[in-house]
C-alpha cells in the first residue's frame, strides 16, 4: 500500500479526479492501494443526504456535491483529509464492517493523544465529550465532533474518507449544519488544549492504521 501526503493544499476537483482514477486503477490491478494524506482550501461538501436547508451560508465557500455517504462537511487548512482507497475485494465486501474498521482507526489514533474518541447511535462520525463546557439543555453532557466519516465504493474500491480537525477555523464550520446534526459542536485537536501539528496526527494516523486496517493475505500465484 502507498502513503501519499500533499504538501499544499488540493483543490477539491484535483483531489476527485485522482481518486477516481486511482480507484480504476486499483480495481483493474495496475496500482496498489493508497492512503492520500492532504488539506484542502476552505470549502463545503455535499454527500448524498444532504440537505439544502443545511447549508446556512451558500455564498461563503465554494460548494461541490460529491458522491459520498453523509451531508454537509466542511474542509480546510487545518484539517486532515484522509482519502482511503482500499480494495474490499480484497479486505471483505463488508460496508459496516468498513466503516467501524475506519472509526477504530479515528479512535485509536486520537488515543494516541490521550483524546478519548466515541461513536454515538445516530450520528456519524467521532465525539468527544465536554465537561468543560454547560451541558445541553435537557442537561446531557455537550460533546463535539472532532472527526466526520464518508466514504464511496465502485466495484468494492474505496475512495473519500476521514478527516480530523488539528486546527482548522471552527467558524467556519457555522456556514452549514455539520452532517445535519444539530444542538452539537465542533471541536479540535488544539481546541482541547493539545499543540499538536498536522506531521503528529500522520505519524499516529501510520502507527495505527495496520491495527484497525490490517492488510489481508496475499494469495500465492
Amino acid at each position: 500500500m502507498e502513503w501519499i501526503t500533499a504538501t499544499a493544499p488540493v483543490p477539491y476537483p484535483e483531489a476527485l479526479a485522482f481518486m477516481e482514477a486511482r480507484v480504476d486503477a486499483i480495481s483493474q490491478g495496475r496500482a496498489d492501494e493508497a492512503v492520500w494524506l492532504l488539506e484542502h482550501p476552505p470549502l463545503y461538501t455535499a454527500g448524498t443526504s444532504a440537505k439544502a436547508a443545511d447549508l446556512l451560508w451558500p455564498d461563503r465557500f465554494a460548494v461541490y456535491a460529491t458522491g459520498r455517504g453523509g451531508q454537509y462537511t466542511y474542509h480546510g487548512p487545518g484539517q486532515r483529509v484522509v482519502y482511503v482507497m482500499l480494495d474490499l475485494n480484497r479486505r471483505g465486501r463488508d460496508v459496516r464492517r468498513f466503516v467501524c474498521a475506519l472509526e477504530d482507526w479515528v479512535i485509536a489514533t486520537l488515543a494516541e493523544f490521550n483524546v478519548l474518541g466515541e461513536r454515538r447511535a445516530g450520528r456519524v462520525g467521532v465525539w468527544v465529550t465536554r465537561p468543560d463546557k454547560a451541558p445541553l439543555p435537557d442537561g446531557t453532557p455537550r460533546e463535539d465532533k472532532i472527526a466526520a466519516i464518508g466514504v464511496k465504493l465502485r466495484k468494492w474500491v474505496s475512495f473519500h474518507g476521514i478527516s480530523i480537525n488539528v486546527e482548522p477555523d471552527l467558524g467556519h464550520f457555522g456556514g452549514i449544519v455539520p452532517c445535519g446534526i444539530s444542538g452539537h459542536g465542533v471541536t479540535s485537536l488544539v481546541d482541547l488544549g493539545l499543540p499538536v501539528t498536522m506531521a503528529d496526527l500522520d505519524a499516529a494516523l501510520m502507527a495505527t492504521f495496520d491495527r484497525c486496517l490490517p492488510a489481508p493475505p496475499r494469495t500465492s500465484a
